[in-house]
């Protein structure tokens, strides 16, 4: 079964650099994006335009934007986080955002990682070869049951 990744990000062209640093990275895991916070919490509870969705499968790993429409990334976290379905979903926060703050609560609401997007697109592919190899192949997640 193919592992998932979810991209939450409302920025083209950051997903077309995060689609091609995939890719040239050979990583062709299946992307689902999600261009706002209430489009990924639909995505992960099955719930919207995602109504009746199969929730058994779900994302190998979350990249989660943190400045976004609707609802920013942090409060999609806290969500996430508190609910026992989705609780222990890894999620790595991928954010141009400088802010200190955002690191902090970013990691109090329960984020695995935090990585600031690097400008320079071969820091990018880099970054991004190396969260595929650790998110994606050596990390083991728990299973929910049911």
């Amino acid at each position: 079964m193919s592992k998932i990744i979810l991209l939450v990000e409302d920025n083209p062209d950051d997903e077309l650099l995060t689609r091609r640093a995939l890719k040239k990275n050979n990583i062709g895991n299946e992307v689902v994006v999600a261009r706002d916070g209430v489009e990924a919490l639909d995505y992960l509870f099955g719930t919207g335009a995602y109504e009746g969705r199969d929730l058994s499968v779900m994302p190998q790993v979350i990249l989660l934007d943190l400045k976004l429409p609707k609802l920013d990334g942090l409060e999609v976290l806290r969500r996430l986080r508190g609910n026992e379905r989705t609780s222990l979903l890894p999620v790595v926060i991928l954010t141009s955002s400088k802010e200190q703050q955002d690191l902090v609560d970013g990691y109090g609401y329960g984020a695995n990682s935090y990585i600031r997007k690097p400008v320079d697109f071969a820091q990018f592919i880099e970054a991004v070869r190396q969260l595929g190899l650790y998110w994606l192949v050596l990390n083991e997640t728990p299973r929910r049951g049911g």
